[in-house]
């Protein structure tokens, strides 16, 4: 039996991951009308209500993924509502915040969001928000947009790849922080600040000469700033798709003086070392760039830590040709990773490989993301009053990503040919049943999420 009425049901496991437990338990989830009624660990299922029995199935929160280029309207070709979001339902997210770039327009307006959001209605599976972003004589759009319910803004310090979106240096942020943190709406950053670097001329499908152009010096010096500014302004600022294990202890250090900054890595970053990237391979290439191994376990270890929040996809697809890969060039191939789909069972894989527990995989994935964007009243949490956004997850079973797998508008990712562990073997949102065994049942059933406001009732 398959429950997926929008009346009131319950599920039962006998390993139900819920806030603060390091190990799931046994527990049984009544929802009614969509959210979660209530939560009885290790209780009797009501007599009052259809209660399907899921065994050791593993019952997660859904997947809140706050950082996602859909790239729709204008370059639908790379990725769109309908594609990105069918392939997060099918990978267990239930919540994305889509980025101001990539689409034309940019959302750098209060007219492009609502271009946006016009674009997305009705297509989307998952519930969805909008970042917008700051760009240079933009400042007096930003009150506007935090008005019709922006979940914050995103800025690049080097040049972002599109001409939609230029970069902002220290003027801009000086006008924009201040809007922001009078709203209480955070600022991302793309924390790259470029200088001159020594590297090799020659091979463009060399990936070791790839790296070396984007040095962790560029993310450290660019933190540093944003540091000095978020201080000034009291400003939540959050760095985003964070690479750069030397960045670390200035983000600490920040912390410890008060500074409201936050920080998320990404499942490539978790998962790849640039020790085994091969030259040629540009499905590989993203900004700032997959580093070596022991970059790798220090990001890790900052996870495990808590100087970095949270893990999220940066999903960024492009058409194939886009990525050169018949070329292998480095140079001009576009850069971003397509794994939406994916990021939850990357980071779950490489969790198991480290003795890493479910409680870190629900804050990192679900509550810790959820939480920025502000939607903790509603999103994140297997819990009364939340809505009833679960995943049903059999950690017994893996499996190796192939392109017939992918539901990302194109295959292409690097991914492809990895042996994953866990099945997402059902997904919820709002208690309706969005995936089930490789199919997506229901119609578009998504809604847009608003942030709530400095100031408004969480």
């Amino acid at each position: 039996m398959t429950l997926s009425a929008e009346g009131r049901f319950a599920l039962k496991s006998r390993r139900v991951v819920l806030p603060g437990q390091a190990v799931p338990g046994p527990a049984v989830i009544v929802i009614d009308g969509g959210r979660i009624e209530s939560v009885t660990a290790g209780g009797a299922a009501p007599k009052d209500a259809q209660v399907e029995d899921l065994g050791d199935l593993v019952v997660l929160p859904g997947g809140v993924d706050t950082h996602a280029h859909i790239n729709e309207p204008g370059r639908t070709d790379w990725e769109g509502f309908a594609t990105a979001t069918a392939a997060a339902a099918a990978g267990g997210v239930t919540t994305v915040v889509d980025m101001p770039l990539n689409s034309i327009p940019a959302t750098t307006s209060l007219a492009a969001l609502n271009t946006k959001a016009e674009s997305a209605a009705g297509q989307c599976r998952i519930d969805y928000g909008f970042w917008g972003g700051i760009i240079p004589g933009n400042s007096a759009e930003l009150a506007p947009m935090i008005d019709a319910g922006i979940m914050g803004f995103k800025c690049f310090l080097i040049e972002s790849g599109v001409d939609e979106f230029p970069m902002v240096g220290e003027a801009e942020l000086r006008r924009a922080m201040p809007i922001l943190a009078s709203r209480g709406v955070p600022l991302l950053v793309h924390a790259e600040l470029e200088s001159p670097v020594s590297v090799a001329a020659g091979n463009p499908k060399s990936y070791g000469r790839y790296v070396a152009s984007r040095p962790q010096r560029w993310e450290v010096d660019a933190i540093r700033m944003v540091i000095k500014l978020a201080a000034e302004f009291k400003c939540m600022t959050h760095i985003v798709h964070l690479s750069a294990g030397d960045a670390l202890a200035d983000i600490v250090a920040a912390r410890a003086a008060g500074v409201p900054l936050t920080a998320e890595t990404c499942p490539h970053y978790l998962a790849f070392t640039a020790e085994e990237i091969p030259d040629g391979a540009t499905h590989y290439k993203c900004a700032p760039p997959i580093r070596e191994a022991k970059n790798r376990e220090r990001l890790w270890q900052g996870l495990a830590e808590g100087s970095i929040e949270f893990v999220v996809s940066d999903h960024s697809p492009c058409t194939p040709q886009l990525k050169l890969m018949d070329k292998g060039d480095f140079d001009h191939a576009w850069g971003g990773i397509a794994g939406l789909q994916f990021a939850r069972a990357v980071t779950w894989t490489e969790m198991q490989r480290r003795g890493l527990g479910w409680d870190r995989l629900a804050r990192w994935t679900s509550e810790a993301p959820a939480t920025f964007a502000g939607l903790k009243a509603k999103k994140g949490r297997i819990a009364a009053g939340q809505d009833a956004d679960l995943v049903v997850f059999d950690d017994k079973s893996s499996f190796t990503l192939t392109a017939a797998m992918v539901k990302h508008r194109h295959s292409v990712t690097p991914y492809a040919g990895r042996q994953l562990s866990g099945v997402v073997r059902r997904t919820y949102l709002r208690g309706g049943v969005i995936f089930q065994e490789g199919q997506l049942p229901m119609t578009p059933r998504g809604h847009q999420l608003f942030r709530h406001h400095k100031g408004e009732q969480a």
